[in-house]
């Protein structure tokens, strides 16, 4: 079937919302080539599971699609519209099952060495878009916070080593009451510049006390989960015939009472956390691997205004085997390790910020846990400087944002 030949009814089995959704849209989507149009519909089946700024984003773009004419449609999607399609995959439900479908055109590109062509077009329409929908400015400047070096008694390494340029770093910041002061100044944030979703505490670990008014993921609370999750990947791995690819899909239609999740969560929050733990590589076993990944994927989606992320210490690592069997006790902690991966993380997070919109007004602050040392980047703060004077984690807050 092509897009010409859409109807409502054939989408009866979205969840509410994003059904009406692309029925609202379905003039705009008859018009689309088939080589572009399941992945509209690959984020337009989950809007009821998405974050606003994931659903704004994506109501701007369907507008913008049903506000071209005829031959702007043309000229937007000329390259996709030479992009050739098997009769298989023409066959195949691209409506109910959009995420497939990409991966099984991905493979077909990639035989049919189309898959140039196809990023040229690709690159051509998100160039176009983001012309056309300009993204908007944060309500107020983001604020991103990362904790590292849980647990570590010392360390005589360089620390911030990729961050230094871009701010001050501080040698004598005082430790005491360090996480109360930020996890504080996070949700007195939240509660004066109220938004859905729009201040986040990601923790490797256990989670701290905190401001129930946070969007919260933690590594500890997950616990049940993971390892429900692992002991379903390793019953599938040992099934004949059951190959990295067929393991993908299957993870990928889990949902989260598969896994325990309680019925009474967040719809939305829930999905998230399933999403780390199916999706990305590592982060059921490794606690910096998780925090690493729910704070590139909170950015990247929910855009949040404030986002504070607390690396925990992960276990050393271990053959595969091991790490995804329950039989085998759990291997001790890497805590020097563990702070060498959240140093880098934490200058992955400020990257990430930064691709935000309001980039040049946002302002980071990166502390090592129980000690003295911290880095802060802001607008005010002078780049590359060192300075020596002593301040609590509150106060260099204040000097920061």
């Amino acid at each position: 079937m092509l897009p010409r030949d859409l109807k409502p009814e054939q989408f009866s089995g979205y969840p509410p919302a994003a059904k009406e959704l692309v029925t609202n849209y379905l003039g705009a989507l008859q018009k689309l080539p088939l080589s572009f149009l399941p992945n509209l519909l690959r984020e337009a089946i989950d809007y009821d599971f998405k974050f606003p700024a994931e659903r704004h984003a994506l109501d701007r773009e369907l507008a913008n699609l049903g506000s071209l004419s005829p031959a702007q449609i043309g000229e937007w999607f000329q390259g996709f519209a030479k992009i050739s399609v098997s009769t298989q995959l023409e066959r195949s439900d691209w409506i109910n099952s959009p995420a497939q479908f990409v991966e099984q055109l991905s493979a077909h590109l990639w035989t049919t060495h189309q898959l140039d062509a196809f990023r040229v077009a690709a690159t051509e329409y998100a160039d176009r878009l983001h012309a056309a929908v300009t993204p908007q400015p944060p309500p107020v400047p983001r604020l991103g916070i990362t904790v590292i070096g849980q647990g570590v008694s010392s360390y005589d390494g360089t620390l911030f080593g990729k961050l230094r340029p871009h701010g001050g770093y501080f040698t004598h910041i005082n430790p005491e009451n360090g996480l109360r002061l930020l996890l504080d100044a996070v949700g007195g944030r939240a509660k004066a510049h109220s938004s859905a979703y729009g201040h986040w505490y990601i923790d490797g670990g256990e989670e701290a006390e905190h401001d129930a008014v946070l969007t919260t993921v933690s590594y500890g609370a997950l616990a049940s989960v993971r390892r429900s999750l692992l002991r379903n990947m390793q019953t599938e791995t040992e099934r004949p015939g059951m190959g990295p690819e067929a393991l993908r899909t299957l993870m990928a239609e889990m949902r989260p009472a598969d896994l325990g999740m309680s019925k009474d969560g967040d719809p939305i929050v829930d999905r998230f956390r399933l999403k780390l733990l199916t999706e990305g590589s590592g982060t059921q076993i490794y606690s910096t691997t998780f925090a690493q990944w729910a704070a590139r994927e909170a950015l990247r989606r929910a855009q949040p205004l404030t986002l504070l992320v607390r690396f925990a210490p992960r276990q050393r690592q271990r053959p595969m085997d091991e790490l995804l069997s329950d039989s085998h006790p759990a291997s001790a902690l890497d805590f020097v390790g563990s702070l060498i991966d959240a140093d880098m993380g934490a200058y992955y997070n400020w990257l990430n910020q930064q691709r935000l919109p309001g980039a040049e007004q946002s302002s980071f602050l990166v502390w090592f846990e129980g000690h003295s040392q911290a880095l802060a980047i802001g607008p005010s703060m002078p780049r590359g400087t060192e300075s020596a004077a002593i301040a609590d984690l509150g106060k260099l807050l204040s000097w920061t944002i």
